[in-house]
Parts: C-alpha cells; structure tokens; sequence
C-alpha cells in the first residue's frame, strides 16, 4: 500500500505539528521510510502513517521513542503533551468544523444519542464508557467540548436539524436508569421548529447503514459533504457518486421511520420502561 503525504498545517492542531514534525525529521535523517521508522519504534508502518497524517492520536509509547531516534529531548513529548488536551481527535476534526458551518444537519443513530441532543448527565455517562481509563478531569474537558456543540443551537441562526434514531438507541442503557429518563424525556419533549426527531422501529428490518452512524451536512452553498461513523472511526466522504448514494440511503431510512408524532408518543413509552431500578 502507498501512503500518500497530506499537507500538514502545524499552526492548526498539536496532532497536526506531531505528525509533520515525524514528516520532516524522517526528510533529515537521510528521507528515512516509514517501514524503517516501523522497526525502530516498534509500531506498524500503517499507524505511523495515520498519525503523521494527524489521522490518529500518537500511542503513549511513541514520543519518547521518536525523542530517541531523532535525539530531539523531549520535543515530541511536548507536542504530545498538547495534542492530549485538545478537544477533539484528529479524525473527529474535520466532522466538527463540518458540523459547526452547516445550515442543514441530517444524522442517522444507530447506537447512542447523538452529540447534539445529549444532556449532561447522558454525555458524562457516554464518554465515561467510551474512555474507561480517563480522568475526572479529562472526562470533564471533553463533556465540556461535547455540550459546546449544542451552543449554536441559541444562535439567531440555528442549522436545520433532522435526527433519526435506531430504536436502539432508546432500548440501550446508558448510566443509571433516572439518566436515561432525564435523556428520554427531553426527545420526547424537544419542541423548537428547527430540530425534527424521528424513530426507526426494529421493525423495518435490515438496511444499508446497520452497524454504523451516518451524518449528512449541508453547507449555506448548498454543498453536501457525509460523515460515516464506526465504534472507532469515521470518514468523511465528498465525492459526489458516494455522496448522492448516502443521500439515497439516509432520505430512504427517514421514509420507514415513524413519524414525528410517532416518534414522540414512542419515545414516551420507552421512557416509562425505565422504572425506578429498572
């Protein structure tokens, strides 16, 4: 496989100056390869590649072995020191600036409330489950960033917002059952005009997106770029043949699910399942 080199701005993310610091320390030391950088540090050529790329988080081990190969004391733990605290990961980037510039957001759930809809007590559940080992403190800077996301929702100008949920999304726990009711009721009862909630019931059967989220922007031009999300990764995808196919396959999961009224007396019931210690 052939990795080809992304132009990396350094003055625009700590991941992106680790990975172009990785770039241009592999061009001094006689244009070392990437397999020959794979075998000093112990670490596959490919995850080399995706973090020179500012595509994924640097491993904890990598700094100080890098510092080594390029005898450069300690500068690549800085910069990693850096990237550790930023908001967002490399390869969440690009979806939030997408998300933040969008007139129109349409976001199918397959597993978790979306981001945009999350209250405080779910989000600290969910990003306490997804990073099992972090910190208070950690778990705290990333709540913050997750609920800053909601802030252009009280702007003059909010985006148009369309989320359609996988019943799973309802069904599974997240947190103490009280938080799932708190969560549950506020879908249920979200009523500004510019946001549209709707449910996907089990009972549609398979579809073209099972297994993963899939998030369609659209820009104030008019520009659709999608966004596909796994367990743990994400792809932006631009090009217009793939981007009018996830259309297709988004407008076609909105036609099964129930309707908005629907949606709201379902989620209602769902949100009684979850009785005290239910």
């Amino acid at each position: 496989m052939v990795f080809t080199p992304n132009k990396l701005d350094p003055g625009r993310s700590a991941r992106d100056q680790f990975g172009w610091e990785m770039r241009e320390h592999r061009r001094r030391a006689g244009r070392m390869s990437l397999d020959r950088l794979a075998e000093i540090v112990h670490i596959s050529k490919g995850h080399l590649a995706r973090v020179e790329r500012a595509e994924s988080m640097p491993p904890p081990e990598l700094p100080p072995q890098l510092d080594a190969a390029f005898n450069t004391d300690g500068r690549f733990g800085r910069i990693y020191q850096l990237a550790r605290n930023e908001k967002f990961p490399g390869r969440y980037r690009k979806a939030i600036e997408l998300e933040s510039a969008a007139a129109v957001i349409e976001e199918y759930a397959c597993a978790n409330v979306p981001g945009l809809l999350q209250t405080s007590s779910f989000a600290r559940c969910a990003l306490r489950a997804g990073h099992p080992h972090a910190t208070e403190r950690e778990i705290d800077d990333l709540l913050a960033a997750r609920l800053g996301r909601q802030a252009r929702f009280g702007s003059a100008s909010p985006p148009r917002c369309w989320f359609v949920l996988d019943e799973a999304v309802l069904r599974r726990p997240v947190g103490p059952a009280r938080v799932m009711r708190q969560q549950l009721a506020a879908l249920a009862s979200e009523r500004r005009s510019f946001i549209t909630i709707q449910v996907l019931p089990f009972s549609a059967g398979p579809h073209q997106e099972m297994g993963g989220s899939l998030t369609l922007y659209t820009d104030a031009e008019g520009e659709l770029t999608a966004w596909a999300e796994g367990s743990k990764d994400g792809v932006i995808i631009d090009e217009p043949g793939r981007v009018a196919a996830r259309r297709e396959s988004y407008d076609y999961l909105r036609a099964l699910a129930r309707s908005p009224e629907e949606s709201q007396a379902m989620i209602r019931r769902i949100m009684k399942e979850y009785s005290r210690g239910g």
